[in-house]
């Protein structure tokens, strides 16, 4: 069965990315490393950590010694605002029958769907990478594509 609630690839590769930047607030990884952590590839993840860049989210620096580090502290970056950076703006999305019989306010889905949402935003919201630092250190190990 699929999924009701859809986030896109590049959302989700963000969301696993700057994570596993606040697990590591001392280092900076390149981004071949963060996607053989992630097991993603390099090439979407590198078009998503330029994206997270013109945000401000992430800071890069090249040479050596670069690598990308988050672009502020991980105490004042919530889910939502890497949500954002990638999807532009939270917004209701399209009728889960993928249809235009109903509208908003004449949907038989209608009150569930608000009500979801809401979850989602105030999760989103109200989580700031801080509190999920720990994801990448506690993970189970049986399991690595962490984006399925």
């Amino acid at each position: 069965m699929e999924t009701m609630l859809k986030i896109s690839d590049a959302a989700s590769l963000a969301l696993h990315a700057t994570v596993f930047l606040a697990s590591n607030p001392d280092s900076r990884f390149s981004n071949r490393q963060i996607a053989s952590e992630l097991q993603v590839s390099e090439a979407h993840l590198s078009k998503v950590l330029q994206r997270l860049s013109k945000s401000r989210l992430v800071k890069s620096n090249r040479g050596a010694k670069g690598g990308f580090v988050l672009g502020k502290s991980s105490d004042d970056i919530s889910l939502l605002d890497v949500f954002e950076s990638i999807e532009g703006p939270f917004v209701a999305k399209h009728c889960i029958l993928n249809t235009q019989v109903c509208n908003e306010n004449n949907c038989i889905f209608g009150h569930l769907l608000k009500s979801v949402e809401k979850q989602v935003y105030d999760y989103l919201s109200g989580t700031i990478l801080s509190d999920l630092s720990d994801f990448f250190n506690n993970r189970n190990t049986e399991s690595p594509n962490y984006l399925s």
